[in-house]
């Protein structure tokens, strides 16, 4: 069973026996499940339906096998003069970067290169006496592949894939021992590569931007530049989807692996977000609809549609063993990935992890210890695995380029006190077409969408003022979670936006 709707069916028996034991009422009376409908599968799109299809499991092998060939990739072996030649971090980001430009002479010129390439300054001792990781100045380089939309309005909205291409041996500084980094995180790398490699065969509305960052093993240097020159430049980043350690470790005699599971984390609510803007969200209990979380939602709405045996008819499903699941935490404990990065600036970002870390072959020495063998080897890769986390990755990014991008100003009136609800907002900033919207609710204890109506559908209870919506419903806003989505004519739906909340009410005439 699917875990989104595994989680689904909890809470419906959950509230179902609510409602039975303590109202002796119908499970139907309950207002959120009396309006609007069961949240369904979107239908699939067939052009992203073949682009899954087309994903190689053998090129993402032989992709992962050439990262090893480079032997060391330590950010700082930029610095080192006396490396094999062919070997190295600079040596891996040349052959990341002629790969990027075979795609593009693929489809024919479509993809717009370029290589990040910044000089990281020496680090301080951190918290507790932790010892610097770059001690001199090093160069890094970002190597990163643009898709440019091919409507002038949407295409300033971006999305983004990546994974980080540099590996480290036991000791962090070490520069020249075997450090092949098969799974962490050649695996992440090979993602973004190969979702260039299909989708740019592919047009968009919106713009997809595959990249592999440097420097994730000296402290996240490489995505922090990135994400710093996002800001810079002004990119509108509605979704970064970062691929670290997804090789589905493939360990003889281990039990507990599953490969049918990928996790999907997130930021919640943001450190660095104003005071008063955490005091608010915690009063309300929205913790779990920062954008990142919507984002993860987004990426579940996406396996429901191309991964469930039902989506596409059984025989062409995709991979009906194959789920995301939403992990309500920013990362695993001590360590850290470079969503991180692009969410401290305010992006939305999420990152895929396979379900169970193997830590013999994670920052190990290559060796055989006691009979246990260590390191991280092809050999414990799951190339088909590997394969699935690439699919959901490009049927996310693919969804949500095709989308109208994330509704704007989106709030709930909160000036009476009644058990009606009343969403505004306005249309996505850049998008040409028609947008439709869909208002999504889910009560406060689950962890996904569980219902949904069209607001095109809500007649007279749809309102527009100024070109802004508002739609009232009688559900009420203190037992579930609203969020407002936009979507196109066939389906294609950006990620949530939760409302936040409006004391003044303004008239609004009948559209």
């Amino acid at each position: 069973m699917k875990t989104g709707l595994f989680l689904t069916a909890i809470a419906i028996a959950a509230s179902t026996s609510f409602a039975q034991k303590h109202s002796g009422t119908p499970q139907e009376s309950v207002d959120y499940k009396a309006f609007g409908a069961p949240i369904t599968k979107a239908v699939p799109d067939q052009q992203i339906a073949a682009a899954l299809k087309a994903v190689s499991s053998d090129r993402l092998k032989a992709n992962i096998a050439r990262l090893v060939d480079f032997s060391n990739r330590s950010t700082i072996s930029s610095t080192e003069t006396d490396l094999k030649p062919g070997t190295g971090v600079l040596a891996a980001a040349d052959w990341i970067k002629s790969q990027f430009e075979l795609y593009s002479r693929d489809c024919g010129g479509c993809l717009e290169v370029h290589v990040d390439e910044f000089i990281e300054e020496p680090q301080q001792a951190g918290l507790g006496g932790s010892r610097p990781r770059i001690l001199k100045p090093t160069p890094l380089r970002n190597v990163y592949a643009i898709l440019r939309g091919t409507d002038p309005a949407a295409s300033k909205r971006m999305y983004l894939v990546t994974g980080h291409y540099d590996t480290r041996e036991t000791d962090v500084m070490d520069t020249h021992s075997f450090a092949p980094g098969a799974n962490d995180d050649s695996s992440g790398t090979a993602v973004s590569m190969e979702s260039a490699r299909v989708l740019s065969k592919y047009k968009f509305p919106a713009t997809i931007v595959f990249v592999a960052v440097a420097g994730e093993e000296q402290g996240l240097n490489g995505s922090h530049h990135l994400s710093l020159l996002a800001k810079k430049e002004g990119w509108q980043l509605e979704g970064v989807l970062n691929n670290d350690i997804v090789g589905g470790d493939t360990t003889p005699g281990e039990t507990l692996q599953n490969k049918s599971f990928v996790r999907i984390f997130s930021q919640g609510i943001l450190p660095s977000a104003p005071i008063e803007q955490i005091r608010q969200m915690l009063t309300l209990g929205m913790d779990n609809d920062s954008p990142s979380r919507e984002l993860a939602r987004e990426v579940l709405d996406a396996d429901r549609t191309y991964f469930s045996s039902k989506a596409m008819g059984k025989s062409a499903s995709i991979a009906p063993n194959f789920a995301g699941v939403m992990e309500l935490r920013l990362d695993r404990y001590l360590r850290g990935g470079d969503h991180k990065s692009f969410s401290d600036e305010g992006f939305p970002a999420v990152r895929f992890t396979e379900w169970r870390e193997n830590y013999d072959h994670q920052h190990q020495h290559v060796r055989i210890e006691n009979g246990k063998e260590y390191g991280d080897l092809l050999k414990f890769d799951d190339f088909n695995y590997i394969a699935n986390v690439a699919r959901l990755n490009m049927a996310t990014l693919a969804t949500l380029a095709n989308s109208p991008g994330i509704p704007q100003n989106v709030r709930v009136v909160t000036s009476n006190l009644d058990n009606r609800t009343i969403l505004k907002w306005s249309a996505p900033s850049a998008f040409s077409a028609a947008a439709h919207y869909q208002i999504v609710w889910r009560e406060t204890a689950s962890t996904d969408w569980q219902y949904a109506v069209n607001a095109d559908g809500l007649k007279d209870q749809l309102k527009m003022v100024d070109s802004e919506f508002a739609a009232t419903l009688p559900v009420s806003k203190d037992n579930v979670y609203f969020g407002i989505r936009a979507c196109d004519a066939a389906s294609h739906c950006s990620a949530a936006v939760a409302p936040i909340p409006e004391r003044t009410a303004t008239p609004a005439r009948k559209q």
